[in-house]
C-alpha cells in the first residue's frame, strides 16, 4: 500500500510539473510593438464597430479641422471637411475618394500609431534601446519603424518612437524618406480612455505655436 502511494505521488508530481512547463512554453512572448499596442488597449479593438474623431491643427492664429467616421469591420469611411462630405469604401475607390483616403491614412496614423505598429506588417521595426529623448531630454525607450520604398502613400518614411516603462508613447520623430534629420517631432500627451482604447489627444512641437489635437472622439463597440 505504501509503495502504491509513493508511485501515485511521484506520478502526480511529474504530471503537475509537466503541465506547468507546457503552460509556460505556450505563453506567447510579446514583441515591443505588441506591448505598446496592448498598453493602449489593442485587445479591445476587435470589438470596435465604429470610430468617430475630428483632426485639428492650430498653428499661430490659423485653425484647420476635418472629421471622420470609420467602420473598421466594413472599411466604410466618411470625411467631413467644411461644407464637403465624402463617403467611400476603402476596398473600392475612385480619384475623389483616393484623395480623401490619403488624408484619412494620415489622420488615422496620428490617432492610432500604437496600433499601426502591429497592423503594418510590411514595415521593419528596430530593437528597443534606452536613449535621451529629443524633446524632454528624459531617458526613454526608443524603437524605429521604417516603411519600405514600395507601396503606401509615403514610401520609405521612418518614425522614431519614444516610450516609458509602461510602453506609453511620450514623443516621436518623423523622418521623411528615412532621412537622417528629423522632418517633424512632437509630444504625445493628454491621454484619455475611450471605451477601452487609450488615445493621446494632444501633440505639440517644441518651441513652436503649433498643436495637433483630436476632438469629438467616440468609439462604439
Amino acid at each position: 500500500m505504501k509503495k502504491t502511494l509513493i508511485i501515485v505521488t511521484v506520478f502526480v508530481c511529474f504530471f503537475s510539473c509537466k503541465q506547468k512547463v507546457e503552460t509556460k512554453s505556450n505563453e506567447k512572448e510579446w514583441s515591443t510593438a505588441e506591448k505598446i499596442a496592448n498598453a493602449n488597449g489593442f485587445e479591445n479593438w476587435k470589438d470596435v464597430s465604429e470610430i468617430q474623431f475630428t483632426f485639428n491643427v492650430d498653428r499661430d492664429t490659423t485653425h484647420f479641422e476635418r472629421s471622420w467616421t470609420w467602420h473598421p469591420k466594413s472599411d466604410d469611411v466618411m470625411m467631413v471637411l467644411g461644407k464637403d462630405t465624402v463617403a467611400y469604401n476603402r476596398k473600392s475607390m475612385d480619384s475623389i475618394s483616393l484623395n480623401a483616403d490619403k488624408a484619412f491614412i494620415n489622420d488615422k496614423y496620428w490617432l492610432l500609431a500604437p496600433f499601426q505598429l502591429v497592423w503594418d506588417t510590411s514595415a521593419s521595426i528596430s530593437e528597443s534601446s534606452v536613449v535621451e529623448s529629443p524633446i524632454s531630454k528624459a531617458q526613454l525607450n526608443k524603437i524605429t519603424i521604417t516603411y519600405s520604398d514600395d507601396g503606401g502613400y509615403t514610401p520609405g518614411d521612418a518614425y522614431d518612437l519614444f516610450f516609458d516603462e509602461d510602453f506609453i508613447l511620450k514623443e516621436w520623430v518623423y523622418r521623411k524618406g528615412n532621412s537622417q534629420e528629423p522632418s517633424m517631432m512632437t509630444t504625445w500627451e493628454n491621454y484619455e480612455d475611450f471605451n477601452g482604447i487609450k488615445i493621446a489627444k494632444t501633440h505639440k512641437r517644441p518651441n513652436e505655436d503649433w498643436t495637433l489635437h483630436f476632438t469629438d472622439i467616440k468609439i462604439v463597440k
